[in-house]
């Protein structure tokens, strides 16, 4: 996560054009409360699903950073995941069976890890883009217009979607 010491501002971050510092400043508030809600975590939490159709805890965590990578893809390359890509990330991204038949066994410092190295690269990214470029506008879900601004911000509500899923899924964990 970014250096944040006015973690409660949106503002300028250094280094970034300003409509981009503002996204970052909402997105590093959004990590900075997922974080926290997941702190001190047991591989045993982070696997535990409240039912059969559920999704665990480190399965969503994984999820927030295969949606960023698929952004990442979108919105920097104009392409989707490729097949090799889809091998990695395919099901942190789809969930429901595949997720909870692979992504198991973990402890909280593997999923914060790939958060970090996903949310380092989105940054080191942005950090070469101008505000001009959030606006850019092509077809996207449906062909329906849309514009980087967009897109980066549905990575940001589905973080805090889903975060609202651990949170509640955190006061049913058993004892």
């Amino acid at each position: 996560m970014q250096d944040t010491p006015n973690l409660l501002l949106i503002t300028d971050v250094p280094g970034y054009a300003p409509q981009i510092s503002r996204l970052m400043s909402m997105m590093n508030y959004a990590r900075f409360t997922t974080l926290r809600s997941v702190e001190g975590l047991t591989t045993e939490q982070l696997d535990y699903t409240i039912d059969a159709k559920s999704n665990s805890i480190g399965s969503l965590l994984l999820h927030f950073a295969a949606v960023e990578v698929a952004y990442q893809l979108e919105t920097f390359e104009h392409r989707d995941l490729n097949e090799e890509e889809m091998k990695i990330w395919g099901a942190a991204l789809e969930l429901g069976d595949q997720g909870r038949d692979q992504i198991k066994g973990n402890n909280l410092d593997y999923y914060l890890n790939i958060l970090s190295e996903v949310r380092g690269k989105t940054y080191d990214v942005f950090k070469t883009k101008t505000d001009d470029w959030l606006y850019e506008e092509y077809p996207f879900w449906q062909n329906q217009p849309a514009n980087h601004y967009f897109m980066w911000y549905h990575v940001l509500e589905d973080e805090i979607n889903h975060r609202g899923q651990i949170r509640w899924m955190r006061k049913r964990l058993p004892v």
